[in-house]
C-alpha cells in the first residue's frame, strides 16, 4: 500500500520521544510536513534535529508549548496554524495503589490525558471541517478497556478519551474529517522500561523482566511481548491517510491481542 501525505501538515503532541516520535517519523516518511511538540524549546529542537537525521527528511518543524495549559495550546497553534492531521499522543502514566491516588493526581491525569486532547481538537477541527478533509487520532490504551489495578487513574482517563473520540466523530459527521482512537498495548519506550522495573524489580535481565511483566501484569496480551513504537506508528500513519476514509468514531487496536475470557 502506497501512502502519500505530501500535501498534508501533521501535528503530533508529545512527540519528542517514544511513540510520538515514531509516529512523527512515520508521517514524515509518508511525505507529510510534521510539527513536533513538547514542553520546552530545547527538547523540541533536539527532537527535530534527531528525527531529521533518522529519516533523512527536512519536513519537521518545531511547535513547542505545554498544551495542558491554554497559553501553551495557543503557542502551538501560532507555530502551526493549520493542521490536516492531528495526533493527540501526549500522556502520563504510572503505578499507584488505588486508595492512595489523591484528588490532585486524578485532576492531573485528566488534564494531561483528556483535556489536552480536547484543547487541540477545539483548535484544529474547525479548520479541517472548513477544508472538508482531516484526520484526528487520539492515542488511547488497552488500559482503557482492561483497567489495571495498579493504575486505575490512567485507565479511567484513557476510557474518557475513547468517549471524547466518539463524541467529536459525531460532531465531524459528514464533513470529510475522521476522528479515531488507537488503542495501544504496552509499548517498549524508555518510560515503560522504568515502569516495568518499578513493578518487577531491577534484579532480572531486561528480556526476562519484560516477560515477567507481561505474564504477571498484562496476561491478556496474545503477543506476550512489548510492542515496538514503530508498530504503533504504522497503524497511525494508515489511519492518517486517505485509505482510512471510511473509518471514523472507531477504536482501532494495536494491543497485542486479548484473551477473550478476560475482556470486560
Amino acid at each position: 500500500m502506497q501512502i502519500d501525505l505530501s500535501a498534508r501538515t501533521a501535528l503530533v503532541t508529545g512527540s519528542t520521544q517514544g511513540i510520538g516520535a515514531a509516529i512523527a517519523a512515520g508521517l514524515a516518511r509518508a511525505g507529510a510536513r510534521v510539527a513536533v511538540n513538547g514542553r520546552s524549546r530545547e527538547s523540541v529542537e533536539a527532537a527535530v534535529a534527531r528525527l531529521a537525521t533518522q529519516t533523512g527528511s527536512d519536513a519537521f518543524v518545531a511547535a513547542w508549548g505545554d498544551i495542558t495549559t491554554d497559553e501553551g495550546a495557543r503557542e502551538v497553534a501560532r507555530a502551526v496554524p493549520a493542521v490536516d492531521i492531528l495526533v493527540n499522543n501526549l500522556g502520563v502514566f504510572g503505578a499507584r495503589d488505588a486508595l492512595e491516588i489523591t484528588d490532585a493526581e486524578w485532576r492531573r491525569y485528566f488534564e494531561v490525558n483528556v483535556l489536552a486532547a480536547v484543547r487541540m481538537i477545539r483548535s484544529f477541527l474547525p479548520g479541517m471541517k472548513e477544508r472538508s478533509w482531516g484526520r484526528v487520532l487520539n492515542i488511547a490504551s488497552d488500559s482503557a478497556v482492561v483497567i489495571p489495578a495498579e493504575m486505575i487513574h490512567y485507565g479511567v482517563s484513557k476510557t474518557a478519551l475513547l468517549g471524547v473520540t466518539r463524541g467529536f466523530a459525531k460532531d465531524a459527521a459528514g464533513t470529510g474529517v475522521t476522528v479515531n482512537s488507537l488503542i495501544a498495548g504496552p509499548t517498549h519506550t524508555g518510560g515503560v522500561e522504568d515502569f516495568v522495573r518499578e513493578l518487577v524489580g531491577h534484579g532480572l535481565p531486561w528480556e526476562e523482566a519484560q516477560r515477567e511483566f507481561m505474564r504477571t501484569h498484562r496476561p491478556q496480551s496474545l503477543l506476550q511481548r512489548l510492542i515496538e513504537p514503530e508498530e504503533i506508528a504504522n497503524m497511525a500513519v494508515y489511519l492518517s491517510s486517505p485509505h482510512a476514509s471510511a473509518t471514523t468514531g472507531g477504536a482501532v487496536r494495536v494491543d497485542g491481542g486479548y484473551v477473550d475470557s478476560i475482556l470486560p
